[in-house]
Parts: structure tokens; C-alpha cells; sequence
């Protein structure tokens, strides 16, 4: 059954969930002898994690491939997905399901996966608890790639920040940690670290020793994002450089090699390696990997016309060897197509079963109490800000989403509703509650009611969400099960929502649930259709 966004009704002929296929294209080889029928060259050059999934890592253990990405402040932290052939990934599980590590409470940023002797290890980034909490490289290990993860706190956090951590074997066998010491943060150079470690993981050992740092103009004012591989008689470091994210991004990919981990390290003449096109901006911080003796990185990009608004989203990108040692991407660009058919993305959740899909997702730091239960969602009130959060991923720049709640059984003083969540300070929801229909704006800590609409009774409500180019929001209501849409009448024909996106994230849909915290409010649907 799927929440029909135009009627609301229930379409049963719909499936209840939309698998995820990203079918491998291909295109035929030119051969000049007329009795042999070429075999096509398949293409993996793919947008394989859409919607923002920043600082993807990926690792082949036995005969599956097994990837991860920055999480950020959207909690459960670092998702664990997982393929045969590169290209179609479900999610599998999370590092960090529900509970934090017990050192950290935010900036979870880029993990980066790795096995080795059965065991599985993530190595990542977090801030310290702590009003001058540090960035900080840890690791968590597992005996399954799926978890249960173990984590094994900090093993370097320097007093800018330590970030961006690749753990590798030298040479010789001899086990180091590689990072990034974030001296952009405090407008400094940022060096490349590499440090012995002991074989548990647990600490590092001797001194640390910088690789190379920031030092040629397209680099601006960083390197970062190492992902190191062994080819031949050199280490490749393949890194990211300048900005990273936002409207004015110009990141872009470099590589370095050197015959010793330890140095000297010699910068590719051609760099960067990797950069903008029509399609894909800022590409880069992502990790190589194999498949059929062909060779790829899995890395992020915007998407040129949905750009913060979604996020940095997953990318493959095959390169080559060049006759001089140097990795070559077609055009120095992604050449990865934007997906053609945005309906493998919808999504409809009737709340099967006795738990969420693991699409959904919350605020890191405000984690709520949530079920699922005869096919309704329920979700225990907040008290504070705009309540307590679940959201999903959006995937282009213009959708629509709805859902129905159970409004005859909300209680007094205690709102629900639907929103477009930045983070849980830039939204904008509309929500129900009390007898009224309220249309919220909130931006930073400042918390506006726009207009505010009063409903008859009923016992159904269905909420709905209009956006256009990432930053134009329309909302209306349904009291009749969606024969009829009532729009939210504004002064304007919509809202502004360009400051909705944080500088890293992209904008999410959710559903929140405001008012005293011995109170549960009941979704009975959630739907989103994306639209060119």
C-alpha cells in the first residue's frame, strides 16, 4: 500500500517499499572484423549512493564489498552498507546503532573501513565531549563487518584537530595511522600525519611524521581525505583539496606517490586528478577500490542543479594507470549520469513489522523514543525546540512528501507535523495540534509561528510538503483522507528555504512530535515522490 500525494488515497497496486536498482549500462565496442560480435564495455561509472552520503569508504571482504559514510549530526551513526558488484548497496546495519561512543558527541565524520586477520575495523572521526573538545581519530572494531561494533576511543586528537584517519601497513608490514591535522580551522597549514600503531589499535607508538601538507595553489587551504593504496613498487595517497562543501565549494582530487610510506612523497604533475564538470561539483575524499582488475574511487559530489540542498552524494569513478605510474579519470571529471528514472527513489513507509526501515533517521544529539506498531509510527513528544525529530534523505531538488497522523488521538498541547529539517534549529514544519494548523519557521534560535489555520474535527489528518529547486516550500492539509487539499495560505506564493542546509548537510524530511514528554503522537504513513 503507498500514500497516493496528489489524492492521499492508498494506492494497493503500488509496492510498499521501492527496491533500489541501479542497473549497469552499457555501451558497445567498436570492433572493425565484421564476423565477430563485440562484447559490450560495461559502465561503472555510477551515482551508486544517492542522497548525502559525504566521505564514502569501501572495502572488499571475502566476496562482498562493504561501505560506509560520514554521518555527521544524523544519528544512527555511520551506516554499514553492502554489495557484490559495486553498484547496487542496501543498508545493513550502523556502527553506532543507538548509542554514542561515550568519549564523543558530534562530527561524525569519515570513517573509513578496513579487515584484516577476521576482524573489521572502522576508523573515524568525532569530537570530544566537552566545551573544547577536540577532533579526534578513533576506532571501533567488530568481528562481523555488520557488527556488533566495539569501540576503542581516541587515539589522537591535537590541540586544531585530528581528522580524517587511514590506518595501513608500510613497506615493511609495519602497522601506522595516516591523518589530517586541521589546521584550516584555525587558518593554518594542514599537514598529512603518519604514526606507528600498535597491532590491537588501541594507541600509537614513537613519533609522528609528516608525509606532505598543503603547498600548491589548487590545494588552498587544505589537503585532506587521504585514501592510500599500494600499486607497483609506490604507495598511492589519493586526497581531497580546498573547500569541501557548501554553494562555494571547489574541492577536487589530487594523488601523490611514494616508494616509501614514509616519504619522500612527489605530487602527480597533472593534479588535481579529479575536478568539476556540467553534472558533478566539487568530487573528492573518497577511497580506492578494485572490481575485475578494473580500479575505482568511491568519493562524493554535488549534483550540479540539487547541490546542498541534497547533499554530497556517492559517486563511482573508474580510473587508469598512465604510461608514466599516474591514475587518469575520463576528462578529469566524474563521468557518472544523473539517474534517469528518479522514481526507484521514492519512497512509501506504511510501518510494517515491529520496527523502523533504516532509512530513517534523527538528531545525534536528541535521539527519540520511537516504535512502530500496527502499521503506525509512534513517536514520544519533546518539549523543547521543535520537538522530537525522525527524517529521511532527500534525493533531488524538487518532491513532494506527506503524511497522515492521528489527530483525533493527539492530546492537549502537543503538536505533530511534517517538516523540511536543515538541523533541529533551521526548519520549517507544518504542524497540528490543540485545534489549530500552524505553520512554524525556525531559523537558528528563533522560532516564528507564520499563520495559523483552525480545523474542524476529525480524525484523520494528512500533511503535505511542496519544494521547488531545493529552496521553495508549499504546504497544505487534508481533513477528508485527501479527496480534497486545502493549501496553507501565505502573503507569498512560497517559502524561502535557501538557509535550510548547514554548511555539510544536505535538507531532510521529517516528522516531529512537540509538547510534554508523556505524550506519543501516531503516523499512519509517510510518502515522497521526486520530481525533475
Amino acid at each position: 500500500m503507498s500514500f497516493d500525494l496528489e489524492t492521499g488515497a492508498l494506492d494497493a497496486s503500488s509496492p510498499s517499499e521501492w527496491p533500489l536498482p541501479y542497473p549497469v549500462a552499457s555501451q558497445p565496442v567498436v570492433n572493425t572484423a565484421p564476423s565477430i560480435e563485440a562484447a559490450p564495455a560495461v559502465i561503472y561509472d555510477k551515482l551508486i549512493l544517492p542522497g548525502d552520503f559525504p566521505d564514502p569508504t569501501v572495502t572488499k571482504i571475502g566476496d562482498t564489498y562493504w561501505a560506509s559514510a560520514t554521518s555527521a549530526e544524523w544519528g544512527p551513526v555511520f551506516p554499514l552498507l553492502k554489495s557484490t558488484n559495486l553498484v547496487d548497496w542496501e543498508v545493513v546495519s550502523y556502527v553506532f546503532p543507538d548509542k554514542l561512543p561515550e568519549w564523543a558527541d558530534c562530527n561524525f565524520w569519515a570513517p573509513e573501513i578496513s579487515h584484516e586477520n577476521g576482524k573489521t575495523y572502522i576508523c573515524y572521526t568525532a569530537r570530544k565531549k566537552g566545551k573544547r573538545g577536540q577532533l579526534c581519530v578513533a576506532i571501533a572494531s567488530a568481528d562481523d563487518p555488520a557488527g556488533p561494533y566495539t569501540d576503542h576511543g581516541p587515539l589522537v586528537g591535537q590541540r586544531m584537530g585530528s581528522i580524517d584517519g587511514f590506518p595501513l601497513r608500510d613497506e615493511n608490514g609495519a602497522l601506522y595511522m595516516v591523518w589530517k591535522e586541521d589546521g584550516n580551522a584555525f587558518r593554518k597549514d594542514t599537514p598529512i600525519w603518519a604514526q606507528r600503531m600498535n597491532e590491537s589499535r588501541t594507541a600509537l607508538l614513537g613519533k609522528k611524521v609528516e608525509l606532505f601538507r598543503n603547498d600548491t595553489p589548487w590545494e588552498g587551504c587544505l589537503v585532506e581525505g587521504s585514501a592510500i593504496v599500494r600499486q607497483g613498487e609506490y604507495f598511492y595517497m589519493f586526497y581531497a583539496g580546498n573547500g569541501c562543501c557548501g554553494k562555494c565549494c571547489n574541492y577536487a582530487t589530487g594523488v601523490a606517490r611514494s616508494k616509501k610510506l614514509l616519504g619522500p612523497w612527489e605530487k602527480c604533475p597533472q593534479n588535481p586528478i579529479l575536478t568539476k564538470n556540467k553534472t558533478w561539483k566539487c568530487p573528492g575524499h573518497g577511497t580506492v577500490t578494485e572490481y575485475e582488475g578494473r580500479w575505482f574511487l568511491l568519493h562524493h559530489a554535488y549534483y550540479t542543479n540539487s547541490h546542498e540542498f541534497v547533499g554530497r552524494q556517492g559517486l563511482l569513478s573508474e580510473f587508469t594507470w598512465n604510461a608514466e605510474g599516474w591514475p587518469e579519470f575520463v576528462n578529469s571529471s566524474p563521468q557518472a549520469e544523473p539517474l534517469r528514472d528518479l522514481r526507484v527513489l521514492n519512497v512509501d513507509d506504511n510501518f510494517p513489522g515491529n520496527r523502523l526501515s533504516a532509512a530513517w533517521q534523527w538528531p545525534v544529539s536528541e535521539q527519540p523514543t520511537v516504535g512502530v506498531s500496527d502499521g503506525q509510527l509512534l513517536l514520544t513528544a519533546r518539549s523543547t525546540g521543535l520537538g522530537a525529530l525522525v527524517a529521511q534523505r532527500t534525493f533531488t531538488a524538487t518532491y513532494k512528501a506527506a503524511t497522515t497522523l492521528d489527530y483525533g488521538a493527539l492530546a492537549p498541547n502537543t503538536y505533530a507535523g511534517l517538516a523540511a529539517i536543515g538541523d533541529p534549529h533551521n526548519a520549517l514544519a507544518l504542524v497540528a495540534g490543540n485545534g489549530h494548523l500552524q505553520l512554524w519557521h525556525m531559523q537558528g534560535k528563533k522560532h516564528l509561528t507564520l499563520t495559523e489555520v483552525k480545523l474542524e474535527d476529525c480524525k484523520m489528518l494528512s500533511l503535505r510538503l511542496e519544494a521547488w529547486g531545493g529552496s521553495r516550500f508549499r504546504f497544505a492539509f487534508s481533513t477528508d483522507g485527501g479527496t480534497t487539499w486545502q493549501p496553507v495560505v501565505l502573503d507569498s506564493f512560497a517559502l524561502n528555504g535557501t538557509y535550510l542546509p548547514p554548511w555539510d548537510r544536505g535538507v531532510r524530511i521529517g516528522l516531529l512530535a512537540q509538547g510534554p514528554e508523556t505524550t506519543t503522537v501516531a503516523f499512519n504513513n509517510f510518502a515522497l515522490r521526486n520530481c525533475r
